[in-house]
């Protein structure tokens, strides 16, 4: 099924999008909030650009929208897949607690505030380009990986990362260099088993965008985690 978005409202948009059937192409998007919300088992592509919240509470299914993303894509996410082939605003996968992420470009400010895990829920977003400032503050489980792949002259990611990291993993491509790490993570070069674990996600991202995943995975990678000398999350958890 095809939806014109062209002159529906966000609310008007996502009724159609519930009684569509499991696969639906979205054309003329522009700016519709919450697309997708709490939805799960639909194949949806999306063509424009999405507003804020796209696939907030994602239940399932999958998501690709062939340009750029507003802010908060994948909020409170907890399964399924979300492939942006551009770039996404701010605050990507906030408080992300499941599924996986894969942005062909840029983020912006905050992305993967609040991401979390639990169990076998394990969330992962891979951003090909760089994060602005203050990726993944305050994160708690999960997985980010960015690649810096749009080299623009600057670190690959901004100020203040992992600022409140106190759980999850962070791997950046190269050696970070010109990166201003916070005092309670600590930075290493990636070992067998952390590539062993984000390969995949490497190879879904090549497969998705059309790199070369030898290439990639032939690299240095820097893990950053939290350092549990200086455990961050004292200030959270009741000892």
């Amino acid at each position: 099924m095809t939806i014109n978005a062209k002159n529906l409202d966000f609310t008007a948009l996502n009724e159609e999008l519930r009684s569509a059937g499991p696969i639906c192409r979205i054309e003329g998007c522009l700016g519709q909030r919450f697309i997708a919300a709490g939805m799960k088992d639909k194949s949806i592509e999306i063509y424009g650009v999405p507003g804020n919240a796209l696939g907030a509470y994602l239940g399932g299914g999958g998501i690709v929208v062939y340009g750029n993303a507003q802010d908060a894509v994948g909020d409170t996410m907890n399964a399924g897949l979300i492939v942006i082939h551009g770039h996404a605003g701010d605050a990507a996968g906030y408080a992300m607690r499941g599924g996986e992420i894969y942005i062909k470009g840029n983020a912006g400010y905050r992305a993967g505030i609040h991401m979390k895990e639990y169990r076998e829920k394990k969330p992962v977003m891979v951003i090909g380009g760089r994060a602005s400032s203050f990726l993944g503050e305050y994160q708690a489980g999960g997985i980010i990986i960015v690649l810096g792949l749009h080299d623009d002259g600057k670190p690959v990611v901004g100020n203040f990362p992992c600022t409140g990291m106190h759980g999850g993993k962070m791997v950046l491509r190269g050696e970070a260099l010109g990166v201003d790490f916070p005092s309670h993570t600590k930075q290493r070069r990636a070992t067998d088993a952390d590539m062993s674990e984000i390969t995949p996600y490497i190879e879904r991202f090549c497969g998705l965008f059309g790199y070369d995943t030898a290439g990639l995975l032939g690299d240095t990678y820097t893990v950053v985690t939290p350092d549990s000398n200086n455990p961050y999350k004292q200030m959270y958890v009741e000892n």
